[in-house]
């Protein structure tokens, strides 16, 4: 399972807001979320949510608890919806989820990932972001060597690299960390049963 070695991925921020407070049908709760700020910046964007489709997003949609969110500014929503009708041509996207909202609901929801960089003027970043089920930003370390060691509170979605290797071990072991635990809730339950069938009897 990568570097971590079944390990628990450092928690940056937790009470990150959930997108639910923005739409009720979506909620970053109880799932392992990706989540990009596109914001109004479509044109450069296009080139890194093709690289995070490739590296990233169609190694993980298949797993139950996992899902993509593209916050996209409303005013851009026809481009945007031009490029994910070029997407879905190579890709289903069936667990991704482009967003279109207002530039305040945008930056409330960026900054509350208390992360070390900010939206650039088109309210958009380079980079993707891993919030795990309980609604906290998840920070990774690269295994690039020339990013050796490097905190990565996001991850360079213009780096083909950094997301084949960073982030793609990162999201398999916060996936590992719950099917573990869910394995041991389960084995607990199981013993739990038995003993009380033991009394009974």
């Amino acid at each position: 399972m990568g570097t971590y070695n079944f390990g628990k991925l450092p928690i940056v921020t937790k009470e990150v807001i959930d997108v639910s407070n923005i739409d009720k049908h979506i909620k970053f709760k109880g799932k392992v979320s990706v989540v990009n700020f596109i914001g109004k910046d479509t044109t450069q964007s296009r080139g890194e949510l093709f690289n995070l489709n490739e590296k990233v997003y169609k190694k993980f949609y298949g797993y139950t608890d996992f899902q993509l969110i593209s916050f996209v500014d409303k005013a851009y929503k026809m481009q945007t919806e031009e490029l994910k009708e070029k997407l879905s041509k190579y890709t289903n996207m069936v667990k991704w989820n482009f967003l279109y909202v207002s530039k305040d609901e945008v930056d409330a929801v960026y900054k509350s990932f208390k992360t070390n960089k900010e939206l650039d003027s088109n309210i958009h970043s380079n980079e993707a972001f891993i919030i795990d089920k309980e609604v906290a930003l998840r920070r990774g370390e690269s295994t690039i060597k020339k990013l050796k060691g490097k905190k990565l509170f996001g991850y360079n979605m213009q780096s083909v690299a950094e997301l084949k290797n960073d982030m793609y071990d990162d999201i398999k072991v916060v996936l590992a960390e719950y099917s573990l635990a869910l394995k041991k809730n389960n084995r607990s339950e199981d013993r739990r049963k038995k003993s009380i069938s033991n009394e009974e009897k």
